[in-house]
């Protein structure tokens, strides 16, 4: 369970230093990351690292936090709770969520987020 709590605690760090680099090498070459529900998905190292370079440019002042992880063979999920700034417009957001997850290799074959967004207006 550490090696899962490990990825996603890299994830994290990835997030909250808006470095898209770090968010890529958490997955296989083909790995999978999907942003939501109703988003397409991220489909390789390319594709995710382009879905999180624009996120220094939207967020600051980030704090990522998960949960207990859950494990099922190569698969585990957890809770995550990420806070930040957004730099446009000064608000606060703070997102809460799932993330669900597939490993292969030591690394993320597949993320799966679902979240709920709140914005406090400033």
């Amino acid at each position: 369970m550490a090696d899962f709590a490990t990825l996603v605690a890299r994830f994290g760090r990835g997030w909250e230093q808006g470095n898209a680099d770090l968010i890529a090498e958490v997955f296989t070459s083909d790995g999978v990351f999907v942003p939501g529900p109703f988003e397409p998905p991220a489909r390789g190292r390319d594709a995710i690292r382009r879905y999180w370079r624009e996120i220094p440019r939207e967020q600051a002042e980030i704090v990522f936090r998960i949960g207990e992880i859950f494990v099922a063979g190569p698969w585990f999920a957890t809770e995550f709770k990420c806070a930040f700034r957004r730099r446009r417009t000064g608000e606060q957001v703070t997102v809460r969520g799932a993330l669900f997850c597939e490993t292969a290799e030591g690394l993320l074959a597949e993320m799966r987020m679902y979240w709920e967004r709140t914005v406090r207006r400033v």
